[in-house]
């Protein structure tokens, strides 16, 4: 790296050359904890480096610019503390700019301790009389002119917030102004030459990107093709080729000269990790990439309970919005609580509550409209019929005429099925899911003339009892149970019964606490009930404020229908959104082998040896993170003190969870670098969920922000984990910088 703005009459200087060479000083931090540490100035002549014995951490550096002075002898807290006054010789303290935490440091010797100090004084006048200056590329240049609308040299608030646009910097408004009025020196209102340098240098500046770059930027400061291969072999071991190093500085690097070189700057580096090459999502996972021609039943399908609701389920409105809300996250299958209307036209509303009434017609619209905008994939109907015969009459024509061909109103093919179709099969496709008045071969046969009949409306009656009713009979229109293909609903009976007598079509709900006490006395007995057929769990009716069970156990038995209250934004629903966050985000995904294979004899709980078990250890390094959003924006001084957990949901081994210590007042670019290592056995079922919250000593930490993915889409290396909100939208200007690695155990 070149030495920036030193003559060499410095670079003949003895300190210097003192500083270069290194030494070790003792690094104390209590009076038990005092390790000898190896420090040196870099060949940049700016950048201090010393040994860590951290994980992923080959090294540690600051600049000489972090620091605000170096004091000899005991005058922190820390060495007044945990050393002895007869050390006073040997100590000194660097204190840094900002919050960084001081060092306090011992020499072998009182001249040793006195050198160092010289040292360092010397080389930082040095650096604070340099002319600091230095040429920007010339994309920054150019967008600074696209920027500068009235093309007078400067620029106000308004232009300057669009040339943060130009340059694919996306900044919260609070720190925009914030860091405005700091380079604002002049106070005029607008910034013009260094002022603009400044705010961008401000912006930008990321400390734990520097030494990363630095490490590999081996071609004069910059960073070739060769060492971008080296970074993503060495740190994001990615199968990576010259041509996938080239392809990058392609499509991230902004200077043309350096494009030209096949080199790669450090904002083109910066680049390319906020993009989704960089990114903790594996990109190849980001598209629908899975076997979608598998049977229905072998997926896991995004679902939702109540979903008429808005709020909770006594008094809450009940809407249309809410449907197209569900089915524009992806949620395939929606529940729809039918009654009669006054009017004659069935509503939809939660039964023997407050809650408001919608049109069942109105929701059949907007499901049309909205049910394939976001993922092409079937929606499963869920029918939980309390209707006269009349209306369920009206139903069933409401649906035919609406819905249309998209409505499967009998089995794909001309012979009886054996086996579910797939998702690829039913592209497009609604599929009714509710009671019928006799088997599916029935379509297939002549002489089934049914008008209508009486059926129990037993996997109902859980909920009609909870709400003080007796289980009743009810009767069955054939125009509504014609239209009910390959989702029978039918009462359980157990698996014993099921596998007997139940056809793959017929299915059962399940109540949360039914289906939490066979996951747990019958674990792999519902894995195979689940390999031919369909389960759906539905909320507890005692959770009236609409929260939610964790869903996790549920997947870990391979239910496929673990519907959830998607109006309640909570951990549960961040869970799910990280369950299906991958495959195209579409509402299905394809279950693991292990719970689709007839010989597997996979339990969760007891983990026998099988293909499941993977045992990985996995290392995350929390390092940073970027523009965290104010919660209290009503109050100016109101600034976040972060920190971060990290949480693993899967088998009931891999469940985990570990936390950062928190930061004082500091949303913008606070930093822990902090490590964390989980044992993980059973892979393929292990959601990562990282979760910044605001630390509150008196109350419950408020959420900052989180995301959620599958294990097995965490990409390995330096990567930036975007930050969504409770409700699970994006805050386009935060994220954590982390650090990755799954190591196989022996």
């Amino acid at each position: 790296y070149k030495k920036r703005g030193l003559t060499n009459k410095q670079k003949g200087d003895e300190d210097l050359e003192f500083l270069l060479t290194g030494g070790e000083l003792v690094k104390i931090r209590s009076r038990t904890w005092k390790k000898n540490r190896f420090y040196k100035l870099q060949e940049d002549c700016k950048t201090l480096w010393h040994e860590s014995k951290k994980t992923f951490m080959r090294d540690q550096t600051f600049t000489i610019d972090d620091i605000e002075s170096v004091r000899k002898g005991r005058q922190s807290e820390g060495l007044k503390k945990h050393t002895d006054p007869n050390m006073e010789e040997l100590c000194f303290s660097i204190f840094f700019k900002g919050r960084k935490k001081n060092l306090d440091l011992m020499a072998a010797s009182g001249d040793e301790a006195s050198r160092w100090v010289r040292a360092l004084e010397k080389i930082i006048n040095n650096m604070r009389n340099l002319n600091r200056q230095q040429k920007r590329e010339h994309w920054i240049i150019n967008c600074m002119r696209k920027a500068d609308k009235n093309a007078d040299n400067q620029m106000n608030l308004k232009e300057l917030k669009h040339f943060l646009r130009q340059i694919n910097v996306e900044v919260d408004d609070t720190y925009a102004e914030e860091i405005f009025k700091k380079c604002d020196t002049s106070n005029s209102g607008s910034l013009e030459g260094a002022e603009i340098k400044h705010f961008y240098d401000l912006l930008t500046h990321r400390e734990e990107i520097d030494v990363i770059y630095k490490q590999y930027a081996l071609a004069e400061g910059q960073m070739s093709a060769r060492d971008l291969l080296n970074f993503l072999l060495n740190e994001q071991r990615e199968e990576a080729t010259p041509e996938d190093a080239y392809t990058l500085i392609e499509k991230y690097e902004v200077d043309e000269i350096a494009k030209q070189k096949k080199q790669m700057t450090k904002d083109g580096f910066l680049m390319y990790l906020h993009h989704d090459d960089g990114s903790i999502l594996n990109p190849a996972h980001k598209p629908v990439y899975q076997d979608m021609s598998q049977p229905l039943n072998h997926y896991y399908i995004s679902s939702s309970h109540n979903t008429y609701l808005m709020e909770d389920q006594v008094k809450g409105p009940s809407s249309t919005e809410a449907y197209i809300r569900a089915l524009m996250k992806s949620c395939r299958c929606v529940e729809l609580d039918c009654w009669d209307g006054d009017s004659g036209e069935p509503v939809i509303y939660h039964g023997y509550t407050m809650t408001s009434k919608v049109r069942f017609k109105d929701v059949i619209q907007a499901i049309k409209e909205y049910a394939f905008k976001t993922s092409d994939y079937p929606v499963i109907l869920s029918l939980e019929n309390h209707c006269s015969v009349e209306q369920q009459k009206l139903m069933a024509h409401h649906m035919i005429s609406i819905l249309g061909d998209a409505l499967l109103t009998r089995p794909l093919g001309n012979t009886m099925p054996t086996n579910f179709p797939s998702p690829e099969e039913l592209k497009g496709k609604f599929i009714i899911k509710g009671k019928r008045l006799n088997k599916l071969n029935a379509i297939f046969s002549n002489n089934s003339i049914i008008d209508e009949d009486t059926v129990s409306e037993e996997d109902e009656a859980a909920d009609v009892k909870e709400n003080g009713q007796k289980k009743t009979k009810m009767k069955l229109a054939k125009q509504l149970s014609d239209i009910v293909i390959y989702c029978k609903s039918v009462h359980f009976h157990g698996f014993e019964h099921a596998r007997d007598n139940q056809d793959f079509y017929e299915m059962s709900s399940f109540k949360e606490s039914k289906a939490f006490s066979l996951a747990d006395t019958s674990a792999t007995a519902f894995i195979h009930h689940n390999m031919d057929k369909l389960s759906r769990i539905y909320p507890a009716g005692s959770r009236t404020n609409s929260s939610n069970y964790n869903p996790v156990p549920m997947w870990n038995v391979g239910c496929q229908i673990v519907a959830l209250n998607f109006q309640t934004p909570s951990k549960e629903m961040h869970l799910n959104q990280g369950r299906f966050l991958p495959n195209g985000f579409c509402g299905y995904v394809l279950k693991p082998e292990f719970q689709r294979s007839p010989s597997s004899q996979f339990d969760p709980g007891s983990l026998i040896k099988g293909p499941w078990l993977k045992r990985q250890t996995f290392h995350v390094m929390v390092i940073s993170a970027q523009q965290l959003p104010k919660l209290n924006k009503d109050k100016a001084k109101s600034i976040v003190d972060p920190l971060v957990r990290v949480e693993i949901h899967g088998v009931p081994a891999d469940n985990a969870s570990k936390e950062t210590h928190y930061i004082d007042n500091n949303g913008f670019n606070p930093m822990w670098n902090e490590n964390f290592s989980f044992n993980i056995y059973v892979p393929e079922l292990a959601l990562v969920r990282f979760v910044v919250e605001d630390y509150d000593s008196t109350s419950q930490n408020d959420l900052i922000g989180q995301y959620c993915l599958p294990l097995t889409s965490v990409q390995k290396g330096y990567r930036h984990v975007p930050l969504l909100t409770k409700r699970g939208d994006v805050i386009c200007s935060a994220g954590l910088f982390v650090h990755l690695m799954l190591i196989d155990a022996e």
